[in-house]
C-alpha cells in the first residue's frame, strides 16, 4: 500500500491535533488545581500570624521614618482603623510606614 501526500498531511495533522488536545487538557488540569486549596496556604497561616507578635515587641520610642501626616475618620473609631491599616499592610506585603492613607470611612449599608 502507496501512501500519498494527502495521508502524510493528515496523519500529521491528527498528530498536531492530539498534541495540542493534550496540553489543553493538561492546562484544565492545572487551572482546577490551582483553585483548590491544597494545604500550602494553611501553613503558611501561622507563619503569618507569628509574625504581628514579633512586631509588636519592637520598642515605641520614635515614629517611623516616612510617616505620611494626618488621617481623617469618619464613623470611625481609631481602633478599627488601625486594624484595618494593618490588614492592608499585611496583604499587600508592605510595611505601615510606605502606604499612604487619606481617609477611612464606614459604609452604611
Amino acid at each position: 500500500m502507496t501512501m500519498t501526500i494527502l495521508d502524510y498531511c493528515f496523519y500529521a495533522l491528527m498528530g498536531m491535533t492530539v498534541v495540542f488536545v493534550a496540553l489543553i487538557f493538561l492546562m484544565i488540569i492545572l487551572y482546577i488545581m490551582g483553585s483548590i486549596e491544597i494545604g500550602g496556604k494553611k501553613e503558611d497561616a501561622p507563619a503569618k500570624a507569628s509574625t504581628p507578635a514579633v512586631a509588636a515587641a519592637a520598642p515605641a520610642g520614635k515614629p517611623a521614618p516616612g510617616t505620611a501626616g494626618e488621617l481623617k475618620l469618619y464613623d470611625t473609631d481609631p481602633r478599627d482603623a488601625a486594624m484595618i491599616m494593618a490588614i492592608v499592610a499585611d496583604e499587600l506585603g508592605k510595611p505601615l510606614n510606605e502606604l499612604r492613607f487619606i481617609s477611612i470611612r464606614e459604609v452604611q449599608r
